[in-house]
């Protein structure tokens, strides 16, 4: 029984981690002609999918165990990021999605903090009124969604009805994550390695916290620098690796070199005569990186 409820557990994380829930071309060509349900359901696949927001509710839910507090809790988190994903869609509030993604991994990293006692035990304070904080997170995710929301085509015909229609979805989904996250964690209170692991597991909700901030400013490093972080594959690990070489103790080894043109015949540089160590760096073999194709430096 305790090796169900920790592979159930990990599941939970590790399919959360590996699952994005951003607008893909998919669900933008099919919001085109899509109706009440459609809307519904991405809503509520965007939510299932939605790592931040599954990691930021069972942090919020972790120690809850009477059914009032559960209900109150999430009560605040639903009215907080309803009110953000409706208003924000409806007028257009836009915000580069990576950012407000980031903050967002700054409220789970909050919560697994408020969990493991970091404000008595770090900061020597009471732990400000949860209701409130998880109300005031419930804004900021409410963005988070509503970014997600605009990417796609979204007719001024109707406007107010799909909105209103992914955010049903919306909390469908979220019920079902929740009636998931409870019975795993229902189960595991039972057993004694409960408190054994439970300031680990919140170690660790903070950790992903930590690197999905980190995930999201890379994001946005190459969403506001286009040229000097490109966000194709090919050419992204091309930049890095040009990043690297840059800054590698040889990167001006080449600049030694003063090629004339009587030097090249047909693309090939004439290598008769020179020592090994006059050579530059071949930059005319065809390579590829990943499934990018062939090309030269």
């Amino acid at each position: 029984m305790k090796l169900k409820y920790w592979i159930g557990l990990l599941s939970i994380l590790a399919s959360s981690i590996a699952m994005g829930h951003g607008m893909s071309a998919e669900d933008k060509a099919r919001a085109l002609n899509a109706g009440f349900m459609e809307y519904i359901e991405l809503g509520a696949m965007h939510m299932v999918t939605g790592y931040d927001h599954l990691l930021f509710l069972f942090g919020v839910v972790f120690f809850l165990t009477r059914f009032s507090d559960i209900v109150r809790f999430i009560t605040a988190f639903t009215i907080g990021h309803s009110i953000t994903l409706v208003f924000a869609t409806l007028y257009s509030i836009q915000a580069n999605y990576y950012l407000v993604d980031a903050v967002i991994a700054l409220t789970i990293c909050y919560k697994a903090f408020d969990n493991l006692g970091g404000f008595k035990t770090y900061l020597k304070m009471k732990s400000p009124n949860l209701m409130w904080m998880v109300f005031a997170f419930g804004l900021i995710h409410g963005f988070g969604l509503s970014t997600r929301l605009q990417q796609l085509p979204l007719a001024e015909d109707g406007l107010v009805f799909r909105i209103l229609a992914f955010n049903v979805g919306v909390e469908l989904g979220q019920i079902a994550a929740l009636a998931i996250m409870l019975f795993l964690l229902s189960g595991w209170r039972r057993m004694a390695s409960f408190k054994r692991f439970s300031q680990a597991t919140n170690g660790l909700l903070m950790v992903l916290g930590l690197l999905l901030l980190l995930m999201q400013l890379h994001g946005y490093l190459h969403s506001s620098n286009p040229d000097e972080f490109p966000l194709n594959k090919d050419d992204h690990q091309h930049t890095h690796e040009d990043m690297g070489v840059a800054n590698s103790p040889l990167s001006g080894y080449e600049k030694r070199f003063d090629l004339d043109a009587e030097d090249s015949v047909n693309g090939e540089v004439e290598t008769e005569g020179r020592e090994p160590e006059e050579l530059p760096n071949s930059a005319s073999n065809p390579h590829a990186h990943g499934d990018g194709e062939a090309h030269v430096h």
